[in-house]
């Protein structure tokens, strides 16, 4: 698969914050982290040229109708059937209560299962040591993912809209040998996290991207690294991650693993600012997080891409 690449004339300003503590939009439940460096430069941006997703859809207004007249029926007070509702859930013996549960899995990864009988096919906001993303609950009520850890003692929230969730806990060991990191958003932004390792051309087997087939057991046999991608686009202004996790702490290969975020170009993000934030977990250190910002060229460049070098530092891969 080939990829054409020119220059750009323009490309937005790159800006780092704090940390995840800072409120934004975009994390309106923002969790605590490390400071970030100082504001980061743009380098090296190119385009491609490739066919533009579809925007995701949005929710059509339903249209109220009156009826063209109104018959009264007159009822006397005793015809009038009674009818006895229950006033809530609980009084007609449902439960309602929302329970999760999570167990470590292989790849430094956290196994959730959340139950949630009066929430069915409702969103929920998952939360983990910053990481933010939204996905939506089956019709049933429950909710099973793999998240992978940013911490040995590892701590997972789940929010309803309405104040309802629930809390779990785990403890991942496996977390101090692997790096780890997250690219996050707030709806179609049209960001990626792409990583190719030692040396990879694009698309072969070393360009680890949400379009590849990796997952957790490539990094279990320090064979190389995986991608997971989290959030359910399906949900209007949901919040989106991506992370690349490398199990440092295993493989017996040296070398470098490129890292670059590209921003396609849409109909949904064409002429916008699009915001997004960084989250590295590097040799056994606390979590560094680093707030972007992209000025998305005009919407006669629909179809391109952005290629945005130097926001995320490469991996640097030693012998153990």
């Amino acid at each position: 698969m080939d990829r054409k690449y020119s220059m750009l004339i323009a490309i937005g300003t790159v800006a780092t914050a704090l940390g995840i503590g800072a409120a934004m939009q975009l994390w309106p439940l923002g969790q605590t982290a490390a400071n970030g460096d100082a504001p980061l430069p743009v380098s090296d941006v190119q385009e491609v040229s490739s066919t533009p997703k579809s925007s995701l859809p949005t929710d059509a207004a339903m249209n109220a109708f009156l009826p063209v007249s109104v018959v009264s029926n007159s009822v006397k007070p005793e015809d009038a059937p009674k009818i006895e509702l229950p006033q809530s859930t609980e009084d007609a013996g449902f439960d309602c209560t929302v329970d999760m549960t999570a167990e470590p899995a292989a790849g430094a990864m956290i196994a959730v299962t959340l139950s949630a009988p009066c929430y069915g096919s409702e969103r929920v906001t998952m939360h983990h040591n910053g990481m933010m993303f939204t996905e939506l609950v089956q019709p049933d009520g429950t909710l099973s993912l793999n998240i992978p850890a940013l911490a040995e003692r590892a701590l997972v929230i789940a929010s309803f809209l309405d104040g309802a969730g629930a809390v779990a806990h785990a403890e991942v060991t496996s977390v101090p040998f692997y790096e780890r990191v997250v690219l996050q958003w707030r709806g179609d932004a049209g960001l990626q996290l792409h990583a190719r390792e030692f040396d990879a051309e694009y698309f072969s087997d070393g360009h680890i991207w949400q379009g590849s087939e990796s997952d957790a057991s490539r990094a279990a046999t320090g064979e190389g690294g995986f991608l997971v991608s989290l959030g359910n686009a399906d949900a209007p202004d949901a919040l989106m991650a991506e992370v690349y996790t490398f199990p440092t702490g295993m493989t017996d290969t040296s070398g470098t693993v490129a890292l670059t975020i590209e921003a396609e170009i849409s109909d949904a993000n064409c002429n916008a600012v699009v915001e997004a934030q960084t989250l590295e977990m590097r040799n056994g250190n606390g979590l560094r997080a680093k707030e972007v910002t992209i000025d998305v060229p005009s919407c006669d460049t629909v179809g391109d891409f952005l290629l945005l070098k130097n926001i995320v530092e490469d991996l640097t891969i030693a012998l153990n």
